[in-house]
């Protein structure tokens, strides 16, 4: 489990990224940071692996305080995806996902063969291993980037906008294909986006940020689309224009709810 106690990052020049914030990752779970520019969704995310060290107030995994730990190790030791897949150009397929185990101690060999499987996690054909990033298409690119995250079995799972530099349809493939995995898996995930929609699919949690780092509304998709805690949260879920209007459905036998736009919120659970 992942802890944010009271946590506050101000920069050097003023800016207040994060006042205040706690909440807890629950394990095996995804979390998902919500809210537009400036939000800090992406700072408290850094926390975890300590890309960010907080200004004041702690970050614990599973009781721990992150400040204890080596940074370097500790970053070895979790799961990190960005937009752009951020993978080594001038190293093949195999060899980006091969990185970290190399770095932590393993050979070469068994780190290949493990990425191997992972490009088999994540839906992607053998043959790619060869390849370089730049012969790849975006959402190859990403997936490259999602089994790297794996590479050496994390627990948690960081993922900063993961799908956000790729068209609309690539996009809705990842978010599916990130669905079969956490079910596969079952990794603590944190995954920061600015699209509610994305959100309030992937996320067991949902965490809503307004600009400047305030922490707004924390529960499930299903939770907040029946009470937002405030007008902010209405119009960003598009509650206050009826688009996240809910009601139910029968679909395969099980009564689902859905919202203004046909999307499914949730199950029915009685």
């Amino acid at each position: 489990m992942i802890e944010f106690r009271a946590v506050t990052k101000e920069f050097p020049d003023g800016t207040v990224a994060v006042r205040d914030v706690s909440f807890e990752v629950p394990s095996h779970r995804t979390t998902v940071l919500v809210g537009s520019s400036g939000s800090g969704k992406t700072t408290l995310l850094r926390m975890v692996n300590r890309m960010v060290d907080p200004s004041s107030g702690s970050v614990l995994i599973d009781g721990e305080d992150v400040a204890a730990a080596d940074p370097v190790r500790l970053r070895r030791g979790i799961g990190y995806v960005m937009q752009n897949s951020g993978l080594l150009p001038h190293r093949t397929v195999i060899d980006n996902v091969a990185t970290v185990p190399m770095l932590r101690g393993e050979s070469k060999r068994a780190a290949r063969a493990r990425a191997l499987e992972l490009l088999d996690t994540v839906g992607l054909d053998r043959e790619l291993a060869g390849r370089y990033p730049g012969q790849l298409s975006g959402g190859q690119q990403q997936r490259v980037g999602v089994a790297r995250g794996l590479a050496v079995d994390p627990n948690i799972l960081l993922m900063d906008e993961p799908f956000g530099a790729v068209d609309p349809l690539v996009r809705a493939e990842l978010q599916q294909e990130l669905l079969r995995l956490q079910r596969q898996l079952g990794k603590t995930v944190l995954f920061v986006t600015h699209d509610v929609d994305e959100a309030f699919l992937l996320g067991d949690q949902v965490v809503i940020l307004r600009t400047g780092g305030e922490v707004v509304q924390i529960g499930s998709p299903e939770e907040i689309l029946a009470a937002p805690a405030d007008a902010f949260v209405e119009g960003f879920v598009g509650a206050d224009r009826g688009r996240r209007a809910l009601h139910l459905e029968e679909r395969d036998g099980r009564e689902i709810v859905v919202d203004g736009d046909g999307r499914p919120a949730g199950v029915l659970v009685t």
